[in-house]
């Protein structure tokens, strides 16, 4: 696919490593601290390059690596616990696991483990079949499609390359960002066949977190810059 890529704004986190956004605003989640911010996706300010912060909400997700909405919570990938980064908290995740969080108060309504005792980048709230969450088993390269109601695994992708992140549902398929491969791979949820691609080259901000703004364009954050950049879809 033909696209064309531009920064924004630079993240008011120093490590946005997951983003959503919503009727409200733009959601990004910062991994170091594991607070969550809404943001105005208005043109950034001429200083620093940065939005403006409407609110945030602290959350007890750790080494967080990935953001989506839906059913009423934010959901945060919690990648294992956060030690790497700052002090432990009893509330880090041993290792992947994935927390319904409430977008008001930052309170977590609901927590699940990854399968495999795997860490995990990425989460997706699927439109087109209400109540289902796509998840990541970053151990055996999986994205899982599970029923928020009991957590059962719906359906099953097999993940073209390692070190898989952010990721965007569509009608006919199930959009995965490949961080490490600078590649956003176009993948069908009952075969996990390759049905497009997105080269995301230098010296563009690495993909990490991934959202679709408008139906031809998209957001994404890089954790190691701080940028928040669009992809324009050109077919």
């Amino acid at each position: 696919m033909n696209v064309e890529i531009r920064n924004l704004f630079r993240s008011q986190y120093g490590v946005p490593n997951g983003l959503q956004l919503t009727s409200d605003g733009l959601w990004i989640v910062d991994q170091v601290t594991d607070r969550c911010a809404l943001m105005d996706i208005s043109e950034p300010d001429d200083t620093y390059a940065v939005t403006k912060l409407i609110r945030e909400i602290p959350s007890e997700s750790s080494n967080t690596s990935g953001l989506t909405y839906g059913d009423g919570l934010l959901w945060f990938a919690a990648n294992g616990p956060g030690g790497r980064w700052r002090t432990e908290r009893s509330t880090d995740a041993p290792y992947g696991e994935i927390l319904g969080v409430d977008p008001d108060t930052g309170e977590t309504k609901r927590r699940e483990k990854i399968p495999g005792e795997s860490g995990t980048h990425g989460v997706e709230y699927d439109p087109f079949e209400i109540g289902t969450l796509w998840i990541q088993e970053l151990k055996a390269q999986l994205a899982h499609q599970v029923k928020i109601k009991d957590w059962s695994i719906l359906r099953t992708v097999n993940l073209p390359y390692v070190r898989g992140h952010g990721m965007i549902r569509v009608e006919d398929g199930l959009w995965v960002t490949h961080t490490g491969h600078r590649v956003i791979v176009k993948l069908n949820v009952d075969t996990s066949e390759e049905m497009d691609r997105i080269e995301v080259p230098e010296p563009h901000p690495e993909p990490h977190g991934l959202s679709k703004l408008t139906d031809d364009s998209w957001i994404y954050c890089d954790a190691a810059s701080g940028w928040v950049t669009r992809i324009e879809l050109r077919g």
